[in-house]
C-alpha cells in the first residue's frame, strides 16, 4: 500500500480508522490505539496513542503487550484487541470472544473453516508480565503464545467479516461494501 498507516486510508466519508471505531465503540469501554512513530497523526482521533514498549519490530503480539500495560494501569482486566485495516468485523465480537474464553481468560477470532484472526483476541491483563517475558524471549507468533494457555476461539459465521484491506484493489473493494 506504498507504506504508512493503512488505517488512515480513505474509506466512505473519512479513513478506515474511522469504520474500525464505529463498530468498536459500541462494544467496549475506553479505547487506546497501539502506534509507533508521532502519535500526532492520530490527533482527530482523541484517543490515546500507546507505542510498543519491546524494541525492534516485534509484531502484533508487542501491541497486544502496549494494550495490556496501558489497561492495566486503567485498572482494566482484559482488553479485546482489532486490526485497524479491517473495517467489517463482527458487530458482537466482543460478546463472543468473552463467552469463547478459555480458564485463562484467552479468546481468538475464527472463520467456519477454522481460521483464527489472532489480531482479534480477548486478552486478560493478568497474563502481561508473561507476555513479556515470552517476547524478550523471542516469541512472534501470535498462537504459538495463546496455545501455550488454552486459548478459546469464537467462531464466526462469514469469512468476509474479516475482510482486510491490503492492496489498492481491496481498498476500491471496501468501499463498494459500504
Amino acid at each position: 500500500m506504498g507504506g504508512g498507516d493503512k488505517c488512515l486510508l480513505p474509506l466512505g466519508g473519512g479513513v478506515l480508522l474511522d469504520q474500525v471505531l464505529t463498530r468498536l465503540v459500541p462494544q467496549t469501554g475506553p479505547i487506546a490505539l497501539n502506534a509507533n512513530g508521532d502519535p500526532s497523526r492520530f490527533d482527530r482521533f482523541d484517543l490515546p496513542v500507546i507505542p510498543d514498549s519491546i524494541e525492534g519490530f516485534a509484531g502484533p503480539l508487542a501491541g497486544v503487550l502496549a494494550g495490556l500495560d496501558w489497561a492495566h494501569a486503567q485498572g482494566a482486566a482484559q482488553i479485546v484487541a482489532v486490526a485497524g485495516d479491517t473495517p467489517f468485523f463482527p458487530s458482537d465480537l466482543t460478546a463472543r470472544l468473552t463467552q469463547a474464553a478459555s480458564p485463562a481468560g484467552l479468546a481468538l477470532a475464527a472463520t467456519p473453516d477454522g481460521h483464527r484472526h489472532p489480531t482479534f483476541g480477548l486478552w486478560p491483563t493478568a497474563l502481561r508480565d508473561d507476555l513479556r517475558a515470552a517476547l524478550t524471549a523471542g516469541t512472534r507468533k501470535v498462537v504459538a503464545w495463546t496455545d501455550g494457555h488454552g486459548c478459546g476461539t469464537a467462531q464466526f459465521d462469514s469469512e468476509a467479516a474479516f475482510f482486510n484491506v491490503n492492496t489498492p484493489e481491496d481498498l476500491t473493494t471496501a468501499q463498494a461494501r459500504l
